[in-house]
């Protein structure tokens, strides 16, 4: 199969780059070659989808299978990649979000939910992230009639990430009793539920959707079965890491009263109420769709932080700040302690 990913170079492009590899697959990438380095092994044209010149250029390179668009957020530009490439593909995977859904998280979503409203021409001052990929959606299927599968995906970790959350605890753990406290604030019931996806089942139920034929839209996000809690996934931070961090749960309505951004600062983790996991996946799983356990995730993405020396490790950079610095972890952990004495 020949495939052609717009993006590919970074965390989730990447990663189905390299399941398509390893299954012996032709992958053309098409990207400007400045977020991080190709996987080796693929063909790399050069471009920037904003320009009508290149894009024009890269359809000469074709055709494929499938395109696989991992990098569209702005449906006036992913429109005039979907109209460039037309004739050039049999079918367009987009990589969209559950934050389409108007509903989510505070109530629970399926694929029928209703989404954003947000035209197919929308530029990018027109909506914010989830509004605009709805509008991406809507111009896909609008351009590449009856060709087209849109995933709209839940809270992706695993090796790679660019975002900041998991290398974010990743990297706390593993600084404890160096430059970090031993004693290490972990935010309010190592009970509450989680259900993150590790992006390599992302990539392989992608393969998969593309093999069958797939089209229409599905959610793809962590499996009730797979479901875990936020106490183990930083239990599993502390054994990836072998670290003698000391975890202080502190209660989230102590953490309400507290200037903290939360899912940022406190990375994956939000006050009970709105939570960011209920999402029927049944469809995706009755067509293939299976996920790892998350101990797995948190070990592979530490053993790519650490691999070659630490050379990831010791460079990252992600997209975004995540977690708190020491200095305000020792004051909130310092205000913990008040607020325990005045709230027996």
């Amino acid at each position: 199969m020949r495939l052609l990913l717009l993006g590919g170079s970074a965390f989730l492009g990447r990663a189905v780059a390299a399941e398509a590899l390893a299954a012996g697959h032709e992958v053309t990438v098409f990207n400007r070659g400045r977020t991080a380095p190709d996987v080796p092994g693929v063909q790399a044209v050069r471009g920037d989808r904003e320009s009508q010149e290149d894009l024009a250029r890269l359809a000469d390179h074709g055709p494929w299978d499938a395109i696989v668009d991992t990098s569209g957020y702005v449906p006036q530009v992913v429109g005039d990649a979907v109209r460039a490439l037309a004739n050039s593909a049999q079918a367009y995977v987009f990589m969209s979000t559950i934050n389409v859904f108007p509903d989510w998280p505070a109530q629970p979503v399926t694929d029928a939910s209703p989404l954003h409203e947000c035209s197919p021409d929308a530029g990018p001052d027109d909506g914010d992230y989830g509004t605009l990929k709805a509008g991406c959606e809507r111009v896909v299927a609008r351009d590449f009639p009856g060709r087209t599968l849109s995933l709209r995906l839940g809270l992706l970790l695993g090796p790679h990430e660019d975002v900041g959350r998991l290398p974010t605890l990743l990297l706390r753990m593993a600084d404890a009793g160096t430059t970090r406290d031993l004693r290490t604030l972990a935010p309010g019931d190592p009970a509450s539920p989680i259900n993150p996806i590790d992006v390599r089942d992302i990539a392989a139920f992608t393969l998969s959707a593309i093999d069958q034929g797939l089209t229409g839209a599905y959610t793809v996000a962590g499996t009730p079965s797979n479901a875990s809690t936020y106490g183990e996934l930083l239990e599993a931070c502390i054994d990836a890491t072998a670290s003698a961090a000391h975890l202080e749960w502190l209660d989230s309505a102590f953490l309400e009263t507290q200037d903290i951004a939360f899912w940022s600062e406190l990375p994956i983790w939000i006050p009970p109420g709105d939570v960011p996991w209920d999402a029927d996946t049944s469809r995706a799983e009755a067509v293939g769709l299976r996920c790892r356990p998350l101990r797995e995730t948190v070990q592979d993405t530490w053993a790519w932080l650490t691999a070659d020396g630490g050379e990831a490790r010791r460079t990252y950079e992600p997209r975004r700040p995540h977690g708190l610095s020491p200095e305000k972890e020792r004051a909130l952990l310092a205000a913990w302690e008040t607020w325990k004495r005045s709230h027996p």
